[in-house]
């Protein structure tokens, strides 16, 4: 069985209870969510494709035209994402139909070959990915039909239990962050940062604090080893305000500046340094971009960095969440905020988010998956 024998059903339910707007229309590189999962849908050779909502709308309809999907509606309100599985099968002409949530920006349709490699008869195939189902990443056959209508019609909406009733089949897949869910805000600060980063020659990752004596450069000191233990080569650019000095006096590279010179470069056989004096402040983005040999960037800064940014708070200042921030690392709660929250000395927790925000584009870093 391959994709061309198969159908396509994306579940673009709408509720968006936790994101609090409708997040398929949440803009991602200039696209939409939905638009973007449809795009990569529309290069699939499916057998069918289907886009399966609560109600259609305009915009809908033009994506669907757009892409070469049927619209179908649900036929009952808010009966969660079986009811959008349900409504696509009872269309399906194929045997079977991959179900797949419109929230995963991630995704890509290659991890799933296994599935239909493995099917067998069964009414569910279901992938497990770092010891979670996936069930809207899975493939069902139109004989389950009448079980999900069973289950709608007495109120149960949980597609698990649907699929404990039926002949499935669990499908390990390794770790990946493909498969990670937009639910709310925080996540989507976390998609934005992972997307702007996949466009950078190297991936950045902003330490910051709203005042002096907050712990950036402690806090950069101990990542670093966690992070160079997962095989990543860490650069780091820091942003000082008070100036500073690299060379001894009296040394030739010092000689060199007391005589007028507005660039000094020491190269040796274990590495290099410039020293470049600057009429204005360089940007700590483009300082970061000059950097060789290295396979993230931290830049440790107040007012400089650059999203993604970590926030750091110890007790001084007020806390700084501005549009650029994706977690805060903290001291102390600050109750309902639009980002991910972690305790300031929480390293292990650093490491795996900077690893998701820095994975390489199309890929993940090995075995540091299912970040959600």
């Amino acid at each position: 069985m391959d994709f061309q024998d198969i159908g396509i059903m994306i579940v673009a339910g709408g509720r968006s209870l936790r994101m609090g707007r409708d997040k398929r229309f949440l803009e991602l590189d200039g696209c939409s969510m939905i638009e973007r999962l449809l795009k990569k849908t529309a290069a699939i050779p499916f057998r069918e494709r289907y886009l399966c909502g609560a109600a259609e709308s305009a915009e809908l309809s033009a994506l669907c035209s757009a892409y070469g999907f049927t619209f179908v509606a649900d036929s009952r309100s808010a009966a969660g994402p079986l009811e959008g599985i349900r409504s696509g099968l009872a269309h399906l002409q194929a045997d079977y139909a991959l179900a797949v949530s419109c929230d995963m920006p991630l995704f890509s349709y290659d991890l799933l070959r296994a599935l239909l490699t493995a099917a067998n008869g069964e009414l569910a195939i279901i992938p497990v990915v770092g010891g979670r189902r996936q069930p809207l990443a899975g493939i069902y056959h139109r004989q389950i039909l009448p079980v999900m209508e069973a289950a709608l019609s007495r109120g149960d909406n949980k597609i698990g239990l649907v699929i404990e009733q039926v002949p499935h089949k669990l499908v390990e897949l390794a770790d990946s962050d493909a498969f990670f869910n937009v639910n709310n805000p925080a996540d989507f600060r976390l998609v934005q940062g992972r997307l702007l980063n996949a466009q950078r020659p190297v991936p950045l990752l902003t330490i910051s604090a709203p005042q002096s004596n907050t712990g950036k450069t402690t806090f950069i000191e101990r990542l670093i080893p966690c992070l160079k233990a997962q095989g990543l080569r860490v650069g780091v650019v820091k942003g000082d305000c008070h100036g500073y000095d690299v060379d001894e006096e009296g040394k030739d590279s010092w000689r060199f500046r007391q005589a007028g010179a507005a660039g000094v470069a020491v190269v040796s056989p274990q590495g290099y340094f410039i020293q470049q004096q600057t009429e204005k402040r360089a940007n700590l983005v483009d300082i970061a971009g000059r950097l060789a040999d290295v396979d993230v960037v931290l830049i440790e800064s107040r007012n400089h960095g650059t999203m993604p940014k970590l926030s750091l708070w110890r007790g001084l200042g007020e806390l700084l969440v501005d549009e650029d921030t994706v977690a805060v690392f903290s001291s102390g709660e600050h109750g309902e905020i639009p980002v991910r929250q972690y305790d300031i000395d929480d390293i292990a927790g650093a490491a795996k988010l900077v690893q998701f925000l820095c994975a390489p584009s199309g890929k993940d870093i090995e075995g540091k998956g299912a970040f959600q």
